[in-house]
């Protein structure tokens, strides 16, 4: 946790300060008041010096360092913000005071005013919050600002969270898509997330790892470098910004991180910076990061933190349920329709698992029934499986409480296919070549059985 620095004007607000409780990491300072007793309070110490730019440099300050003025006069407040900002350029500074007006405050690239008697020990916590994630988009903001074009790369074939991670942050840069456009190594899949393109108006643009030198800066979101294999692309493996909830990984550069794994999603990270810079939240946006949110929670059930709580209400004030709805619930196709009436004839939930077979279909249909088929009484598997082309596609979901969807799609098509995924969806593609060569054909029947046996083994093993 940053040290901070705190400055009272004088003993009685030095007292309230104390009153309200003091952290650990808090150096307290105090310049006394001509006009009140000098008696120290406790646990301050008076700044030797006065509220000057000597003064503040004895006190050590390191790059990092946060401090907080607490007076009601506005000729402290001007003072110590002009005298620290000479100490220590750029140092983040919240300005606590009831009667102040922030107007009469001077220029400061990381200031944030607020109330003091109003607040309570926490109501502080959360201003040095905003506080830090406001120091993280004046960095952000210097990196970028004088960058040509800045690619926005986020995983191969993209979820609802890295999308809108990736619309924010161009919208907090003050970018447009042509001088900071949302890469992929991979197009969007999922009907959801191509619902969600369609309705935001937004454009994911599918790159080669050639092409990212067309960039003069990279920043990935909700996602790391290891993502793209045990060897990524150079220009991947030195980047400029990395925002992540996910574990932090080794492996690469960054000129700034932002990985918070505590969090539940990373537009909960994004929608702080929003508000700690106060930059207007348009619906769509909001739209976009809450759905963000929602889907990498569960609905807010699955590894969240308050963080991701208090995003998402403040998310939910501003977004259009409108909207929302038209994301959530993409138009199932005539023929995707025939195909799950095909595939439910013959249906049934054994050992936990529902698998439904579609036959030949359409790609972004089979994601659509898996989703459906996690609503069957007793089941905690789904699997919704179409040939498409050459290869026989599949979509795993699950309750998410049981083993990782990603971990048991890749033990299904080991020595066979491809696939992986999240803790609660995964994709698989075999080829049917390959299919008929270990089960001996490719019929409805055959690879209802092949699979389900499969998944048995792969989610409880052998006794399974």
């Amino acid at each position: 946790m940053a040290r901070r620095i705190i400055i009272c004007d004088g003993a009685e607000l030095a007292r309230l300060w104390s009153r309200i409780g003091t952290g650990e990491n808090e150096d307290l300072t105090w310049i006394p008041r001509d006009d009140e007793p000098r008696a120290r309070p406790t646990g301050f110490r008076t700044l030797q010096g006065g509220l000057s730019a000597e003064a503040i440099g004895r006190l050590s300050p390191k790059p990092g360092n946060e401090f907080a003025v607490v007076s009601e006069e506005t000729a402290f407040l001007r003072t110590a913000v002009s005298v620290i900002g000479k100490a220590v350029p750029g140092a983040p500074i919240l300005a606590l005071s009831d009667r102040v007006d922030p107007d009469d405050l001077p220029d400061h690239p990381c200031l944030l005013r607020t109330g003091l008697r109003s607040l309570i020990r926490d109501d502080i916590d959360e201003e040095f919050t905003h506080l830090s994630n406001l120091r993280r988009v004046v960095d952000i903001r210097a990196l970028f600002e004088p960058r040509e074009k800045i690619g926005i790369l986020l995983q191969p074939d993209p979820d609802p969270d890295g999308i809108a991670c990736g619309t924010a942050l161009r919208a907090l840069l003050g970018r447009k898509s042509p001088t900071a456009p949302l890469i992929s190594f991979g197009g969007v899949q999922r009907p959801e997330n191509r619902a969600m393109i369609q309705a935001l108006g937004l454009d994911v643009r599918t790159v080669t790892p050639d092409e990212l030198d067309e960039f003069d800066g990279i920043a990935l979101v909700d996602v790391q470098p290891s993502v793209f294999g045990e060897s990524p692309p150079a220009r991947v493996r030195s980047v400029d910004l990395v925002i992540d909830h996910h574990p932090e990984r080794s492996g690469y550069d960054a000129v700034l991180k932002d990985i918070r794994p505590s969090y539940g999603a990373t537009a909960t990270i994004l929608t702080e910076y929003i508000r700690a810079c106060g930059m207007e939240l348009r619906q769509r946006l909001a739209t976009a990061l809450v759905y963000g949110i929602k889907t990498d929670t569960q609905l807010l059930g699955r590894e969240t933190s308050r963080h991701d709580m208090a995003a998402f209400a403040f998310l939910h004030a501003h977004h259009s349920p409108a909207l929302l709805r038209r994301i959530e619930r993409p138009a199932l196709p005539a023929a995707g329709l025939r195909a799950l009436g095909r595939g439910l004839v013959s249906s049934r939930v054994e050992d936990g698992v529902h698998l439904l077979v579609l036959g030949r279909v359409r790609e972004d249909v089979i994601p659509q029934v898996a989703d459906l088929a996690l609503q069957a009484e007793g089941a905690e598997w789904a699997i919704a499986a179409g040939i498409v082309g050459s290869d026989l596609v599949f979509s795993v979901r699950n309750v998410g409480y049981v083993r990782a969807a990603g971990e048991v799609v890749r033990a299904v098509v080991e020595g066979l296919g491809v696939g992986g995924g999240h803790r609660s969806m995964a994709k698989g593609i075999i080829p049917l070549k390959a299919f008929r060569k270990v089960y001996g054909g490719a019929s409805r029947e055959r690879i209802r059985v092949a699979l389900h046996d499969a998944f048995v083994i792969a989610i409880h093993g052998e006794d399974g």
